[in-house]
């Protein structure tokens, strides 16, 4: 088995003739070409495009000169996603190659002004309709820690080393980067058996890589693992916000429910598999006295490359800090290195009774996190409970969120670790701000259940 074919638009000698492409820090450079959709200014339409340095490339405009049969183009046509996602992988790869080679050419091939909209100035949108969103709990390490706290003698379950564990999450609330997020409010068991409703007071972000499908499956049709890879059309970053207290008290016996479906963020790009392919790993290895898994769960080739290679921050400012004028502060560095499951499982799990994986839906990974107290991926682990808490920039101290805090994430691709010499590629960052709670719902008119 083999790791995925590089392609010309991998080439890390390839420069483009927008200047800001070809900064070696840059996230965008035109061997990247993730996709997005923003608005030019409030109240204007929807556009879909691609990130290129510090521009983005509105792909309708440019659709009559690429270089594609005239089914390809029609798919660029729309304000979203939604028509590409549900094509297949050969015109995914088509487009990339097509724009690749527009932007990639020695000078300008005609592209209109028009048809460039400065990246700072644009404002992101939900890159798609994105009908159903499940999120997964598929690192071991963080599995493991937050098993320590509350089941010291059991940290993984049973069925933890046989499946990737996931739950549904609320579609209806998924907010692209930069939206800010209302503290929720939810019942709390603050004195045992009593519980109070108010406004969360551990409110938590959860770093996590999330995957947009492609393709269709129909009902009662499973998705094998061999082909599991190919429904994967890119991966983004998802803050999957956490009320660990209202989560506490609801989550047994089925799991999380309103301490999830207040808010998710999205970041705004859309890296292609197909751009990540230097970044393909083997999946982590399993300890030596775990379970064999079970055969559909398992394909060589998934073994070899259902891994990808990110580095994952997470930075914390708050408005203190906004006000004082210090830098973000870095709460953890992480990797999506080492990851139990690989996503391809994921969607062959999700999949394995049959259900139908429509163009548009989202998969989370679950919070990443690594075997370093500076690589855990939520608050959670980071103070682990609350016990250890951070020391920020001007003396404030974080054991969980605050009203006005700004968390921020990012992920890249090191150049270092690539296949082919490649070129470092980014993910862009993915950004909420808390706001406190509705009025009416402040800690001192809570209700006793």
């Amino acid at each position: 088995m083999t790791l995925p074919v590089l392609n010309t638009t991998h080439d890390p000698t390839r420069r483009s003739w927008i200047p800001s492409a070809n900064r070696p820090d840059h996230d965008f450079p035109v061997q990247n070409l993730p996709w997005g959709v923003v608005r030019s200014g409030p109240g204007e339409p929807e556009r879909l495009g691609v990130a290129i340095g510090d521009l983005v490339l509105d792909v309708a405009t440019v659709a009559p000169i690429l270089d594609l049969p005239e089914d390809d183009r029609r798919l660029l046509l729309a304000a979203r996603l939604d028509p590409l996602l549900a094509a297949d992988p050969a015109a995914w790869s088509r487009i990339r190659r097509a724009l690749f080679d527009l932007l990639a050419a020695p000078e300008n091939p005609g592209v209109p002004d028009g048809a460039l909209l400065r990246l700072e100035e644009v404002t992101p949108a939900l890159p798609c309709t994105i009908g159903d969103y499940t999120d997964f709990y598929a690192s071991r390490h963080h599995a493991t820690n937050v098993g320590r706290m509350f089941r010291p003698d059991a940290p993984l379950l049973p069925n933890w080393l046989h499946l990737p564990v996931g739950y549904h999450g609320r579609a209806s609330s998924l907010v692209p980067s930069g939206t800010s997020v209302r503290r929720p409010s939810g019942q709390r068991e603050d004195s045992p058996g009593a519980p109070v409703f108010g406004p969360s007071r551990l409110l938590d972000y959860e770093c996590e890589v999330g995957a947009l499908l492609g393709g269709a499956n129909p009902l009662g049709t499973p998705v094998p693992i061999a082909r599991a890879g190919e429904r994967i059309f890119g991966l983004c970053l998802v803050n999957d916000w956490s009320a660990r207290d209202i989560q506490k008290w609801e989550y047994q016996p089925l799991g999380p429910f309103l301490a999830k479906s207040f808010a998710t963020t999205l970041s705004p790009w859309i890296v292609t598999t197909e751009a990540l392919a230097p970044w393909r790993i083997p999946v982590a290895a399993r300890a030596p006295d775990d379970p064999p898994l079970l055969p559909h769960l398992v394909d060589p080739s998934d073994q070899v490359a259902g891994g990808f290679d990110l580095t994952l921050e997470v930075l914390l400012d708050t408005a203190g800090m906004r006000e004082a004028g210090h830098p973000a502060f870095r709460v953890s560095l992480g990797s999506f290195r080492e990851m139990a499951w690989t996503l391809a499982q994921m969607v062959a799990h999700h999949a394995s009774n049959g259900c139908n994986l429509r163009p548009g839906d989202l998969l989370a990974s679950g919070t990443v996190s690594g075997p370093e107290p500076e690589s855990r991926g939520c608050l959670l682990e980071r103070t682990w409970r609350g016990s250890e808490p951070l020391m920020l920039p001007g003396g404030e101290q974080r054991t969980f969120l605050e009203d006005g805090d700004r968390v921020t994430m990012r992920a890249w691709c090191e150049t270092a670790r690539g296949r082919g010499g490649a070129i470092r590629i980014g993910f862009g960052s993915c950004v909420g701000t808390v706001l406190p709670a509705p009025i009416g719902m402040d800690d001192t008119q809570e209700s006793t259940a």
